[in-house]
């Protein structure tokens, strides 16, 4: 695990930038895995710029989202499919056809779940973007998910809805399900970049590095990785 400390969250976005770069320098048609919430919004901001400036093509770039939120239709500006489009697609010259997040029709949710683990298991996964949850989650892989997990329905734990309550009028309409890569979906990349910023991530953080490789607290797993780096400011830094 190659921890790398920056000052702050600016810093953290503009490092990772660099290593997106990198990765799509390297291949040009590389497979990215993408993540949700606000820690990688600064790293998509960043890309948009490159891409407008003309350092980097999606022309033919793949993108795997990690989740997706049950029980939001997919144009609710809170599900993550309009996350991503707000965030980065509508901004960049990827195709349509080369997006993926999971499907979240109520009325088939096991095979959107089938679909999805299978279209995963014919595609390698070059670089994966993580962030990591308050208590340990990646993806929305909660405490007590076993390693081998491939994709899956997720009940959330309350620490995570109360944490994404910020996006939602109320907690009352935070999903309480998703549909999530497993993290044996997730290891099965071939690099992994996990961003974290701020001090309410300095405790994951802790664990995540030094902490037994536990089902406790997922992101542990990751020391397990051959070829995982680890972005974080000062403040997630903190306990390291």
């Amino acid at each position: 695990m190659n921890i790398i400390k920056v000052k702050n969250y600016e810093a953290m976005s503009k490092k990772a930038l660099e290593l997106v770069i990198h990765q799509l320098n390297m291949k040009k048609d590389s497979t990215l895995g993408l993540a949700t919430g606000s820690t990688p919004v600064g790293l998509y901001q960043q890309l948009i710029v490159a891409h407008k400036n003309r350092y980097i093509s999606f022309k033919d770039v793949k993108t795997f989202n990690l989740d997706e939120y049950i029980g939001l239709d997919r144009n609710h500006p809170e599900s993550y499919f309009s996350f991503m489009n707000r965030h980065l697609f509508e901004h960049i010259d990827i195709s349509e056809d080369n997006i993926h997040l999971p499907n979240n029709d109520i009325n088939r949710l096991e095979e959107d779940v089938k679909a999805y683990n299978d279209l995963l298991s014919k595609n390698t996964i070059d670089l994966q973007i993580l962030g990591i949850g308050t208590n340990g989650h990646i993806g929305f892989n909660e405490p007590g998910t076993p390693f081998e997990q491939e994709t899956f329905i997720v009940d959330l734990d309350m620490k995570t809805r109360e944490d994404n309550a910020r996006f939602f009028d109320s907690i009352d309409s935070v999903p309480k399900q998703a549909i999530t890569m497993g993290i044996k979906n997730i290891m099965k990349a071939n690099h992994i970049l996990l961003l974290a910023s701020g001090a309410n991530k300095a405790e994951a953080i802790k664990k995540m590095v030094d902490g037994p490789v536990d089902i406790t607290h997922p992101a542990s797993v990751l020391q397990l990785h051959p070829n995982c780096t680890v972005i974080v400011d000062e403040a997630a830094a903190s306990q390291l």
